[in-house]
């Protein structure tokens, strides 16, 4: 069976420009930030914005 076309992705092989990161991405992001500490609940964290 194949895959219909609305399920493709639009920009090719991997996006490199993802607007919503993973809780792990967003964990490492913050640590760089300072605005992690080690023993933090990972529910419930702060909204983040990719690095540019």
């Amino acid at each position: 069976m194949s895959q219909h076309n609305s399920f493709k992705a639009a920009g090719g092989a991997g996006s490199k420009n993802r607007t919503v990161l993973k809780r792990f991405e967003r964990v490492d992001l913050l640590k760089k930030r300072g605005e992690w500490k080690e023993g933090e609940r990972v529910i419930g964290l702060k909204k983040t914005k990719p690095e540019e």
